[in-house]
């Protein structure tokens, strides 16, 4: 029987840092949560998590998706950093090469969300396609796309949660919440933009409220452009508030009636409903995903 490959993979987020060491999702040896408070603090329990599993020989590797700004550039002498973040004291840390100099391994470094779409092609609802898109609709948003196998970069990481949108005034005076644009689509449609437009954590806001179709419609604009542009072969939206399962019927009829049956294909018609879809590891996809970078 052929034993299973194991790594180790971190999910570096805004309030926690999930530590796995596993393999696939039916291959995971160990499994802790730490609370994200100060590099100084969180980072060396990170490392007294992993060091038994390096001192056995059972890791060799270890990926991690992080939130960022990040840079992300090989051939950059900061490359490996976390540098410009709003999260106070995380500006400029050394992430990758503090975990290389401490654990002794291989270090891949990639966005949370380029993470979690890496995870949802090997292990849930994007496994055999490619390329995929996954967007998380959370505290931010976000948006990772794989293609060939591998996360997407550039000049730099795209940046798919600043997407400017049409906004319709008259029907939605909201100025948005982003620093930078005001109303993107991270401005307008994340957690903390439905939190400002009602003085209430979103996820106490009913169902039945209309703000909804005015979500899924932002959503759903976004998609579109992201169709015409990418053509992704299955688009996965994950983050808190896609929690709200009900919004996933309302954004595939705003993304059939924006295309206006202008591409024609029955995904994009008749069977949309198998091509916008939920994670298939629900909130695991970032950790698993951290496996799967590991492994390139």
């Amino acid at each position: 029987m052929v034993q299973p490959e194991f790594r180790g993979a971190i999910e570096a987020g805004g309030t926690k840092f999930v530590c796995m060491v596993g393999a696939d999702p039916a291959h995971i040896l160990a499994e802790t949560r730490l609370p994200t408070t100060s590099p100084q603090e969180t980072l060396p329990q990170v490392i007294q998590f992993f060091k038994p599993f390096v001192g056995s020989g059972q890791i060799k590797s270890l990926g991690i998706g992080s939130f960022g700004p990040l840079d992300l550039r090989p051939d950059s002498p900061t490359y490996g950093w976390i540098t410009s973040t709003p999260k106070p004291g995380w500006q400029n840390v050394d992430l990758v090469g503090l975990l290389k100099r401490e654990l002794d391994v291989t270090v891949a470094l990639d966005t949370d969300v380029n993470a979690a779409a890496l995870g949802e092609q090997h292990w849930g609802a994007g496994q055999g396609y490619d390329p995929i898109l996954y967007l998380t609709i959370g505290t931010g948003i976000g948006g990772g796309y794989i293609l060939g196998g591998k996360p997407l970069h550039g000049l730099l990481n795209p940046e798919m949660g600043h997407l400017r949108l049409p906004h319709d005034r008259s029907a939605d005076p909201f100025n948005g919440v982003c620093p930078f644009h005001g109303d993107c689509l991270e401005g307008l449609a994340s957690g903390p933009a439905i939190t400002k437009r009602f003085g209430l954590p979103a996820e106490i806001i009913p169902d039945r409220d209309p703000f909804w179709e005015l979500e899924a419609g932002y959503i759903g604009s976004a998609l579109t452009t992201f169709i015409l542009t990418l053509s992704p072969e299955r688009i996965i939206l994950g983050g808190g508030v896609m929690h709200r399962s009900f919004l996933f019927p309302l954004i595939r009829q705003v993304v059939r009636e924006q295309l206006k049956d202008y591409l024609q294909h029955s995904l994009l018609t008749d069977r949309i409903d198998e091509y916008i879809l939920p994670p298939g590891l629900g909130d695991r996809s970032g950790i698993l995903g951290a496996i799967a970078l590991a492994g390139q």
